[in-house]
């Protein structure tokens, strides 16, 4: 259906990828993959045509129907779900040759009529209805105009407007940048039904996990085709990359071995023939080169100074705006270490609660209770927004805390991927991942004890995502993450909170869970029938089914049980024995022990340490090999 062959991409004079040659054929669904900058939109802008290859071809099969998302969306007073479904050109096509055909040739409007039902057009509205339903619009955005919604949410509307129309290959670039996780599940299951080939750049591990069956990778100016999703991926180039490490570093030292013998005999006339035979060797040796490293980020969040218990307590609280009352009664204290992942449709108040939590708006109703050395960092979307973007990221670091140094200031931002020269250049001249990096810098900086992320992942890369996931790992604070990024939610979230129904409580299960109450309620809410372009993707839920799954999720909660029962009792006695382990060592702090009249007794207390030095360290053992086998256990359900 696409075929490329030897294709080369240069920007400003710079080579992308050149070489590139590759079939792809009907139905195939590839992830596409590789550092910002590499080349990935520049691909699928030569595949839609808006690009010309600098070298070789690029042919798409003539009956091959194409689709992609457009960027940009004008401001029009054309209702929403008219707007979706213009996006069905092949319909609108046909409607128009319905209506001159019905006055002049009575047999052709009955045939275009048949063609129109085959083509799904009594379903259409339904369908785009579904669509809009889906990425998170309310049934009464449907008949909003175009012009009043923002801009993140008019790519929705040409998300849904790519997702409406029948094609052979869809392209996507970033779908998922301006959805909620309940809009990218969604979006994932829908990807999965659908028939088509699909192209897919993503920065989201799970949803090219869950929607592709091989990757694109984009490096060293080459194109490389893998088998598997994302993460089958990396796992197949990491080991390639071991071993391209260990040719390289057996053939370098072969090389200094035949160097150093020519070297030595190449003077002397009984070696000189040897000498001339190595050198031969080393001409044709095949040169190898190093891995190259990925471009990688080294920082972490500052230890708190103080971290009082609870940092912040609400008691009863109502949140909103004016007369309106988003969530209400709200109950709940948050303590150092703990990390929350908010869960929620878009709407159901989540920003609001973290902007309730860090004091942005106030309470209607309640009491919120702060400890006196709170300090809290909040990253969302208006902290990049309001970045002064003629300042470069020194500037702007040096200017939030002015006692520090130039040099200090860029060592730091080093961190977070600003080289040398990047950050003195003013911010207006950087990507939408970079300035999120930037204001992320200035939240690290602030050594907060509570930490409030609204969706930080937007615009980020894997390799940045991975670092923040590692700094917040190590992060000894409190935090609340809103995030669509479930590798995100799952590696730094211990528990998960739902805000739905004005309510905020505890989600007693996991995110795999989450999806599927979700999609119980998408059953329950819109029996609808949802759409793929021209073909209906419909789940039949039946009682019987409701049934099945419920004596499924039954019995796999029975043989999750006794994991969690293990881990939980681990953790218990791990923090027993610390406990003692503290107060043993307290006690060895004491002068008195260390008079040689108590000689026998500090003996024994320092035996006694080491014994229970000796069974924390066999505790956590066990607990890390338990709180594995219950991860494995989850994750094969």
């Amino acid at each position: 259906m696409l075929s490329l062959n030897n294709v080369c991409c240069r920007r400003d004079g710079r080579v992308l990828f050149a070489g590139a040659s590759m079939v792809i054929h009907a139905g195939q669904k590839l992830g596409l993959a590789g550092a910002n900058g590499s080349g990935k939109s520049s691909l699928l802008a030569m595949i839609v045509g808006d690009l010309e290859p600098d070298d070789g071809d690029l042919s798409l099969q003539s009956s091959a129907r194409l689709t992609h998302i457009a960027q940009e969306t004008a401001s029009t007073s054309q209702l929403a779900i008219d707007y979706v479904i213009e996006g069905d050109q092949q319909l609108l096509a046909l409607q128009q040759s319905i209506e001159q055909a019905e006055k002049r040739d009575p047999l052709k409007h009955a045939e275009l009529l048949s063609d129109f039902e085959s083509a799904g057009g009594y379903r259409i509205q339904s369908v785009a209805g579904s669509l809009l339903n889906g990425l998170g619009f309310t049934t009464d955005q449907h008949s909003w105009s175009v012009s009043q919604f923002s801009g993140g949410w008019r790519m929705r509307l040409n998300l849904a407007r790519a997702l409406i129309a029948p094609s052979d290959l869809l392209l996507l670039d970033e779908p998922t940048n301006h959805l909620d996780l309940d809009a990218v599940i969604w979006l994932e299951q829908w990807l999965r039904q659908r028939e088509g080939a699909l192209i897919l750049i993503s920065h989201d591990r799970e949803f090219l996990d869950k929607t592709t069956k091989e990757t694109l990778f984009i490096e060293q100016e080459s194109v490389t085709r893998y088998a598997g999703g994302y993460s089958e991926f990396e796992k197949l180039r990491s080991e390639q990359r071991a071993n391209q490490q260990s040719a390289y570093e057996a053939q370098t030292k072969r090389a200094a071995e035949l160097q150093r013998f020519v070297d030595r005999f190449r003077a002397k006339a009984t070696k000189a023939k040897q000498a001339q035979s190595r050198l031969k060797m080393l001409e044709r040796m095949t040169e190898l080169v190093p891995i190259s490293q990925d471009t990688t980020f080294n920082f972490k969040f500052h230890n708190p100074k103080t971290l009082p218990s609870p940092l912040l307590s609400l008691r009863g609280v109502d949140l909103g705006y004016g007369d309106l009352t988003v969530l209400s009664n709200i109950s709940m204290s948050i303590q150092p270490g703990d990390r929350i992942g908010l869960l929620g449709a878009n709407g159901a108040g989540k920003s609001t609660l973290i902007k309730g939590i860090v004091g942005a708006i106030e309470c209607l109703n309640g009491d919120r209770v702060e400890a006196q050395k709170l300090k809290t960092g909040y990253f969302a979307q208006h902290q990049v927004d309001e970045l002064d973007l003629d300042l470069s990221p020194v500037q702007t670091l040096i200017k939030q805390d002015p006692t520090m140094s130039e040099s200090i200031a860029r060592t730091f931002l080093g961190g977070f991927g600003f080289g040398e020269q990047h950050a003195l250049k003013p911010a207006k001249n950087f990507s939408g991942g970079e300035r999120a990096r930037l204001a992320l810098s200035l939240i690290v900086h602030e050594k907060p004890n509570l930490l409030l992320l609204d969706e930080p992942t937007n615009h980020l890369d894997m390799v940045m995502r991975q670092a923040l996931s590692d700094a917040l790992q190590l992060f000894d604070g409190a935090l609340i993450v809103v995030s669509h990024d479930r590798t995100l939610l799952r590696t730094v979230a211990d528990s998960l909170w739902l805000v739905d129904q004005r309510k905020v409580q505890p989600f007693d299960d996991d995110l795999d869970g989450y999806a599927r109450w979700l999609n119980d309620r998408r059953v329950q809410q819109t029996p609808e029938q949802n759409g793929s372009g021209s073909t209906d993707v419909v789940t039949e839920h039946k009682s019987d089914d409701k049934k099945a799954r419920k004596r499924e999720e039954a019995e796999r909660r029975a043989q999750l049980k006794p994991l969690r029962r293990a881990v939980e009792k681990s953790e218990k006695q791990l923090e027993r024995q610390s406990a003692e382990l503290v107060e043993l060592r307290d006690r060895l702090g004491s002068n008195e022990l260390y008079s040689s009249d108590n000689k026998a007794k500090l003996t024994a207390l320092l035996a006694d340490e080491a014994a229970l030095q000796q069974q924390l360290e066999a505790t956590e053992e066990q607990l890390l090999e338990q709180m594995q086998a219950l991860e494995l256990a989850e994750q094969s359900g």
